[in-house]
């Protein structure tokens, strides 16, 4: 589920035709595990401040094909991880 700052662009034009350009040409199979990819994961994780930027939002070398299982592992790897009121990362101590 998106966060509420990044629930309009989810709803683009421009990230659904980008997300299916995308999911196409990577033959809508996961890259970590082969399965059938369903997600465009971020790499670099969408935040109010780069949510503007097309270079992060709508960038194919932002992006990963993955499973739904996949894609929960990548966040759930992140869950260790605090963030801070803009969504940047907060380095652990």
């Amino acid at each position: 589920m998106a966060r509420p700052f990044a629930e309009s662009f989810y709803h683009s034009r421009a990230w659904e035709r980008c997300r299916l350009g995308f999911m196409r040409s990577k033959h809508w199979t996961c890259e970590r595990c082969g399965a059938p990819a369903t997600v465009a994961h971020h790499k670099v994780h969408l935040s109010p401040k780069n949510i503007n930027n097309p270079n992060v939002t709508l960038s194919w070398d932002n992006l990963m094909a993955v499973c739904t299982d996949c894609h929960a592992e990548l966040h759930r790897k992140n869950q260790t991880m605090k963030f801070d009121a803009n969504g940047d990362p907060i380095p652990p101590r």
